[in-house]
């Protein structure tokens, strides 16, 4: 009741000020006081532009304060954003661009608010090709790193990589490794008989076909080492790399992989065989007369020309590739260069040998 009564013995002046004083924002509205009209409508904001007391009876204007609100809430939005973005590891490669190397667990939300902030940067400062290595143990941020228009590039037991592009362009990025190696193995006695095996598993499995060793260059492994190795595998025999015959190149041999084939000869050090359980049926020394009289060697022309070229080899002056040690002006690293050494000499000057170097 007081303040009712207090509400109508205020002099009539004083509503009329009041609602002046609301109109241009100056004062804000007390409960429990009305104007004398209960349908009055409620006062408007201030416009535009339009001038008000702050704290401290400061003029200030309107669109100052909704414009400092509005930086307010991007500012909370910005920190926010960037309280979920981590540094990612990564290395600088030889081309410019950049391997991002993950090594530890990330939640997939972070990985790709990073993903994105570092990307943004990158294109910034004119970096073209991205990659990431991704341990088979983070196989999670696979998606995220898809969502942001990254490719599959290759896959290795152990890892994915994977590509981005960041110009607008058509990429320039190498293609992944397109050639397997294999190598097939001529190995004669004294007595003029051929090592030869038969399979296990494979288009030959049961027929009764007997072939030379052959197998797959391991990764980091040497033609001739490898060559080595398979024979040893196989057979149990122990042998000398001599030379490098001759290649075939075939494609879409293996995974839509095209395969490079080298025919190799070696030198028996050992003679006793001793079978690969796991993949030879059978193992011998069969005469040469013998394994060349098989209808699949008539008929299959690759298996024909390794043995022709071995018995060039062995009875003619056929001459093949064997291998000298070089080096690169770019790095410390040695490579293998297989050449016909023979016939460079010659060609030389017996002055102007060079050296194996094996």
């Amino acid at each position: 009741m007081a303040a009712h009564s207090l509400s109508l013995s205020l002099p009539t002046r004083t509503p009329l000020l009041r609602r002046l004083l609301l109109r241009r924002g100056i004062v804000p509205p007390s409960r429990g006081l009305r104007c004398p009209s209960s349908s009055a409508a409620a006062p408007p904001l201030p416009r535009r532009g339009a001038l008000f007391l702050g704290a401290g009876g400061t003029r200030q204007r309107g669109a100052v304060w909704i414009r400092t609100m509005s930086s307010s809430v991007n500012s909370t939005a910005v920190a926010k954003k960037e309280a979920n973005v981590e540094p990612l590891p990564f290395v600088n490669d030889k081309h410019g661009g950049i391997i991002i190397e993950m090594t530890t667990p990330m939640d997939p939300q972070v990985f790709s608010a990073s993903l994105k902030s570092a990307l943004s940067k990158w294109r910034e400062q004119g970096i073209r090709g991205v990659w990431i290595k991704l341990p088979i143990g983070l196989a999670n941020l696979i998606q995220s790193a898809v969502e942001e228009g990254f490719w599959y590039h290759h896959a290795e037991e152990t890892y994915l990589m994977l590509a981005y592009w960041l110009p607008n362009t058509t990429h320039t990025l190498p293609v992944n490794a397109t050639h397997r190696v294999g190598v097939g193995a001529f190995v004669m006695n004294e007595k003029r008989e051929v090592l030869a095996v038969q399979e296990k598993s494979g288009v030959l499995r049961g027929l009764g076909v007997w072939k030379f060793p052959t197998g797959v260059v391991e990764p980091g492994e040497d033609i001739n080492l490898g060559a080595v190795r398979e024979v040893k595998e196989e057979t149990g025999i122990d042998t000398e790399f001599i030379e490098v015959l001759a290649f075939r190149q075939s494609h879409k041999a293996y995974f839509e992989k095209s395969d490079l084939f080298f025919v190799c000869i070696l030198r028996p050090l050992s003679f006793n065989i001793t079978k690969q359980e796991s993949e030879i049926e059978d193992a011998q020394w069969i005469p040469v007369e013998e394994f060349a009289a098989q209808p699949f060697v008539q008929k299959h022309e690759l298996v024909k020309y390794i043995l022709e070229v071995g018995l060039a080899k062995v009875d003619v002056e056929y001459a093949g590739f064997s291998p000298i040690r070089i080096k690169s002006a770019f790095t410390d690293k040695q490579s293998l260069f297989y050449m016909n050494r023979r016939d460079l000499d010659k060609a030389s000057g017996s002055g102007n040998k060079i050296s194996p170097g094996l």
